[in-house]
């Protein structure tokens, strides 16, 4: 469905983050939101949430990915 790469890089901090946000449906006919987290060239973190329908799956990507690029992360270039 979608899925946004976000990232946080600060030399000076030594700091080089990832985010990605995937939406997708799972086998049993709910909506997954999948957060990835962590050190970019690393596996990372993640967490999985489970949504009824397309559109609060999509909602609820779209509010974590404001929510991140209040916190300094930009749009990965693709």
């Amino acid at each position: 469905m979608s899925c946004q790469l976000l990232h946080r890089i600060d030399p000076e901090l030594n700091m080089a983050r990832f985010y990605r946000v995937e939406v997708s449906p799972d086998l049993l006919g709910e909506i997954i939101v999948e957060c990835r987290w962590g050190r970019i060239g690393g596996r990372g973190q993640y967490r999985l949430a489970s949504y009824p329908s397309t559109l609060s799956a999509e909602q609820a990507a779209s509010n974590l990915v404001r929510a991140k690029e209040r916190r300094g992360y930009s749009i990965a270039p693709t």
